[in-house]
């Protein structure tokens, strides 16, 4: 069966998002225009480690941007996500809803 022929909504879940943690970060991102690393992991509550690795795995499909900077002379990393990130939440938020619901 090829993926054109497939119609249960699970086929159009996103890969990338299937993730709760990468759910989350684009679900927050979704709704600012940019957030702090900082501010980002106390808001998801997850380590540095684990939403760099995250960050990484969307930055890399192109669903976020990452810009690193200075504030005074402190590194700071801020992100914000891509019109293709805020799309593939939109399709993958559709796609459960049609799990769930039955709508499709």
């Amino acid at each position: 069966m090829s993926t054109e022929e497939r119609t249960h909504p699970r086929h159009h879940v996103d890969k990338p998002l299937t993730a709760p943690i990468r759910l989350s970060i684009i679900a927050v991102l979704s709704r600012v225009d940019e957030i702090e690393f900082r501010v980002l992991r106390d808001t998801i509550e997850i380590s540095d480690s684990a939403l760099s690795k995250q960050t990484s795995q969307l930055e890399a499909v192109d669903y976020i941007a990452i810009r690193k900077g200075y504030l005074g002379k402190r590194p700071r990393t801020w992100l914000s996500s891509t019109a293709a990130g805020r799309a593939a939440l939109k399709h993958h938020l559709a796609a459960l809803d049609d799990i769930v619901n039955g709508t499709s």
